[in-house]
């Protein structure tokens, strides 16, 4: 078994990984760093999904790299050139010589006596080990093996085609087929005018919920303008921050004015589909408030410009059962299909799967709150990219790299052997996903805890992170060890806090 030590393992080589290895050989030069990813190449969910029409749900100047310009000519961009934006920065800044590419990390062990992360390997070459004396998990939130599927009654009768978009295969063709895609996510509503237009007799969209649905331009007429400043970073940097910001103040307009909000939302669908066959208000008006789940944003208004044309519609409606033909909703009807496609959603995963101990003791994620959106209580030399619900995740993945990196040079440079965030006082826990949507529900117990107090939220506001971490210091609530010190870090706390005030 192969083994060698680095000061620092990140695990994950998609936007929050590539991020973290920048911040890192800038911030803390010299430093040796490995990257362990377990698909064949960087890029992560831009390399993993294949599916028609793939694109991002955010505008490229936040989902982008804050360091390196996005120069793409959309804003809302296809994945295929997210990909090779991800890969061309890569190689840029020389961080695909610190790759290790079809591994994957299945444990890591921390000893405080050895004040250092034990990393077990499984890959092409068979199991290995590497050590480190600090661990970044930039894997993510959810399974790359597997998406989530309901079992659908009646599914081995239907006689069609059934695809799930985490596992698109590449030689599917849709032309003058039926197709009908359950969901109503961004993922259904990226491919419902992307199959359209590959030649679909017709494409449903078979939902049992509605999602507020917002049109934005392809390409960003402001930021266009602004691009012609003569710094490129500079003009990266306003358009970052300009679209970071209407992203807080359209959040917050809409969590403090949901009336006023769902009135825009549900009306820019009646605005686009007036006088269309297509048009129902069911079919748009969703029965929570804006932002108690992710609203999907299409560019130019794809969707819309699908449903008037007839190639494709909509059905609100629960499913009763797969038939030979199709499906059966729950009011009688058959939707013809094909092809289905079940847009159904993620299965969460915090690690990448992989797992830990500290000392020994297993951690659990769902025992431990969060400490700056990044650190977890007890967990010694280790740092997790967690992203935003209401705003792209590199703005987060971004300050929470930094904040690792001051963390790193805090312990190195006074001598200490670790640290770890604990609990002072006392905390109320909640999920630290925010959502009611069914991929967070089905596994919140599984989420670390976010507390009602600093330094333990998780706010879902760019704007006052950025304030607050820029000056924010990796003492406060903190445990520094020096070698030889017998401290051992302690257990979780949120589960306990948990089974005594509400959540």
């Amino acid at each position: 078994m192969d083994s060698a030590h680095y000061d620092v393992v990140i695990v994950g080589a998609g936007i929050s990984g590539i991020g973290a290895a920048y911040r890192l050989q800038t911030e803390c030069p010299g430093l040796s760093y490995l990257i362990v990813e377990g698909r064949g190449s960087v890029g992560g969910t831009w390399d993993l999904f294949k599916y028609p029409g793939l694109r991002s749900d955010s505008d490229m100047f936040t989902l982008g790299f804050p360091f390196e310009p996005w120069r793409g000519e959309k804003s809302i961009a296809d994945g295929a050139d997210i990909l090779q934006y991800i890969k061309d920065t890569t190689a840029k800044y020389g961080i695909d010589e610190r790759i290790r590419l079809n591994t994957k990390v299945t444990h890591a062990s921390w000893s405080s006596e050895d004040a250092s992360w034990t990393i077990d390997l499984a890959g092409g070459d068979g199991p290995s080990q590497v050590t480190a004396g600090f661990c970044y998990l930039a894997s993510g939130y959810y399974s790359y093996d597997e998406g989530y599927t309901p079992d659908f009654p009646g599914r081995e009768s239907f006689t069609g085609q059934v695809v799930h978009p985490q596992f698109w295969p590449e030689d599917l063709d849709v032309t003058g087929k039926r197709v009908v895609v359950i969901g109503s996510g961004a993922t259904a509503i990226t491919l419902v005018p992307a199959l359209a237009d590959r030649g679909a007799e017709h494409v449903t969209m078979l939902q049992r919920t509605p999602s507020y649905i917002l049109a934005l331009p392809g390409k960003d007429p402001v930021a266009d303008l602004v691009r012609r400043l003569p710094s490129d970073k500079v003009a990266h940097s306003v358009n970052r921050w300009s679209n970071a910001v209407k992203a807080v103040g359209f959040y917050q307009f809409a969590r403090r004015m949901p009336g006023i909000a769902t009135k825009a939302l549900t009306g820019g669908a009646r605005r686009a589909l007036v006088d269309a066959p297509a048009y129902d208000p069911k079919h748009f008006q969703p029965p929570y408030k804006p932002w108690d789940q992710r609203v999907c944003f299409i560019p130019d208004g794809d969707l819309f410009t699908a449903l008037r044309s007839g190639d494709a519609s909509i059905v609100t409606d629960t499913i009763d059962a797969f038939v030979p033909e199709g499906i059966r909703t729950s009011s009688g009807e058959v939707v013809q299909a094909d092809i289905v496609v079940t847009a159904t959603g993620l299965n969460l995963q915090i690690g990448g799967g992989a797992t830990l101990d500290v000392d020994g003791e297993k951690v659990d994620f769902g025992d431990h709150f969060v400490y700056r959106g990044c650190m977890l209580e007890g967990v010694p030399n280790a740092a997790m990219a967690i992203g935003y619900t209401n705003a792209s995740w590199t703005l987060r993945a971004d300050l929470s790299a930094q904040f690792f990196c001051r963390f790193v040079r805090q312990v190195r440079d006074n001598g200490y052997a670790f640290g770890f965030p604990r609990v002072s006082g006392s905390l109320t826990p909640s999920p630290v996903l925010d959502l009611s949507s069914g991929y967070v529900q089905r596994s919140v117990e599984e989420l670390p805890r976010r507390g009602d107090k600093a330094p333990w939220l998780v706010r879902q506001n760019y704007v006052l992170d950025a304030l607050d971490m820029k000056r924010a210091k990796p003492t406060d609530d903190m445990r520094f060890v020096r070698p030889g010190e017998s401290i051992r870090p302690g257990a979780g706390t949120a589960r306990r806090t948990r089974d005594t005030a509400p959540a």
